[in-house]
């Protein structure tokens, strides 16, 4: 069996690769991927699966016309925040893949912000029509069931995916600590700067090794460049393979994080985890795993302010138990099965 999978991959974003890493970890022997990249070269480097590229109308509808199955995830793939065509065009490829004949599984969605009445009445209309569908918080959990859609909820698959080594991280000086922010247009540059005073201080406090782990680089990397030139003792990790993204934080004591998979990745490895919340996704990860943070529109007025909760954190904070993070990990698992399921 042949499956088309679709989603945000091959753009350089860590936690999309982290997602498709996930989705191929899961996918049963039998199904024979073919992945829609941004990057497709690069793509088939990366995972050694077919690949073609997402935006050639052609490749596209041959490749469908070949395959049997169409998993469309995971993450926020349906939503009008970003852009008002990214539903557009997912919610029409998999429109096109049910017309076609094609088994559609909607996999470890995050659905929304939907604002416009025509995304959302679109959103609707495809997941009612898919054969299976997983997501991975309670949002999206509840608009499903508003729209009385059967659903299966897990916890984000990244949880389980699995970790490789970093080369050089252990030759780096410990304790270490990770630091991932990224553009938004709350980031003010005034929020920026009081961000990266309180890091400072934070650094001279406990003289750790500050990692900025840019998830995407072409976002990320110019705010930890600028950040790196400001602050002792740090250093920049620029990741492409997930598995090694998720593996640094092996190495780390605590994550101080915008990234939703940053958070993820961090709180699986055992890490004490600070969030800053950019999006409705990180602030329901917090409160589902009771993490420490701000919103961005929300930080201290005073960098000492944010200095000493990090400090406190740093200190007294508690990681996730093994208990808990192995019941998110088999949890999150249930997401391969409704592969297994809908192809049964």
């Amino acid at each position: 069996m042949r499956a088309v999978l679709c989603g945000y991959y091959g753009k350089g974003n860590g936690g999309d690769e982290a997602l498709l890493a996930s989705l191929l970890q899961m996918l049963p022997d039998a199904i024979e991927p073919i992945v829609l990249s941004g990057n497709p070269a690069q793509t088939q480097i990366d995972y050694g699966v077919e690949a073609i590229d997402r935006m050639s109308p052609i490749a596209v509808v041959k490749a469908l016309k070949r395959s049997q199955l169409f998993i469309w995830g995971g993450g926020s793939l349906m939503q009008d925040t970003t852009s008002a065509l990214s539903p557009l065009y997912y919610g029409g490829l998999m429109r096109l893949a049910q017309q076609m004949g094609l088994k559609t599984i909607a996999w470890a969605q995050g659905i929304g912000p939907l604002k416009r009445d025509r995304t959302r009445w679109l959103a609707r209309q495809t997941f009612a029509n898919c054969t299976a569908v997983s997501v991975r918080d309670s949002g999206s959990a509840a608009l499903l069931n508003e729209w009385k859609i059967e659903f299966t909820i897990a916890p984000d698959p990244v949880w389980a995916l699995e970790s490789a080594s970093v080369p050089g991280l252990w030759d780096l000086p410990a304790p270490r600590v990770a630091v991932s922010l990224r553009p938004h247009s709350a980031l003010t540059d005034d929020r920026l700067s009081r961000l990266s005073r309180a890091l400072q201080d934070f650094q001279q406090a406990t003289q750790t090794c500050i990692l900025l782990i840019p998830f995407q680089a072409s976002q990320d990397l110019a705010i930890a460049q600028t950040l790196q030139s400001q602050i002792p003792n740090s250093h920049i990790l620029s990741l492409s393979n997930p598995q090694q993204l998720k593996g640094v934080f092996q190495g780390v004591e605590m994550a101080i994080a915008m990234r939703l998979h940053g958070l993820i990745m961090a709180a699986a490895a055992e890490c004490r985890c600070f969030a800053i919340s950019y999006d409705p996704k990180v602030k329901q990860l917090m409160q589902q795993l009771d993490l420490p943070g701000w919103s961005i529109d929300a930080l201290p007025a005073d960098a000492d302010e944010m200095t000493s909760i990090w400090l406190d954190q740093y200190a007294n904070g508690d990681a996730l138990s093994l208990d808990q993070i192995g019941s998110l990990v088999d949890r999150a698992q249930m997401h391969g099965e409704v592969i297994k399921q809908a192809i049964a």
